[in-house]
């Protein structure tokens, strides 16, 4: 998968380069929601700088359908342990969540959520927390979001991976 060298201040996140999909099913829920079950394939992938590519591509179990998209990067301030993750969401979302990568842990809380005006669906979401561990060779992925309608952090989706030869999408 690495066609490119990695860059040495990824060191700390080596551990996520690769293709990851879920082998079990991922849980989403929230309180404005019924719960729903879902696939979901993410790669994390280097390209010779101090950032690593990011996807993710969720489907329905049953039907096969595309669920959501997201596409963005990890960055690392070199010679540090502090992570910057960017992404941009299918449905009209951009983040901008930082943190910490400390042993096989990275620990992101969303600094700026902005969506398009047009066409998204209220409520709007207000922050993101993210949480991916490595557990033995799983990695764990919690994501909580808060929303106009219920500000308080709230579990919104779990997935565990595992780690892949090759994507299924691109």
């Amino acid at each position: 998968m690495n066609q490119l060298p990695m860059h040495q201040a990824l060191r700390p996140l080596a551990w996520l380069e690769g293709v990851w999909r879920t082998e079990s099913l991922g849980s989403g829920k929230f309180p404005t929601i019924n719960s729903f079950k879902y696939c979901e394939e993410i790669t994390f992938s280097s390209i010779g700088q101090p950032m690593l590519n990011y996807t993710a591509q969720s489907w329905h179990p049953e039907k096969k359908n595309p669920m959501h998209r997201e596409v963005g990067f990890l960055k690392i301030v070199p010679n540090t342990n502090k992570v910057s993750l960017f992404l941009s969401h299918n449905f009209g979302l951009t983040t901008v969540e930082e943190g910490e990568v400390v042993d096989n842990a990275v620990q992101l809380l969303s600094t700026s959520v902005s969506r398009t005006i047009e066409g998204s669906k209220p409520p709007a979401v207000l922050q993101i927390k993210r949480e991916l561990k490595l557990v033995e060779d799983a990695l764990h992925q919690t994501v909580y979001m808060s929303t106009e309608t219920r500000p308080e952090l709230t579990e919104h989706l779990h997935a565990v991976y595992k780690r892949q030869d090759a994507p299924l999408y691109k």
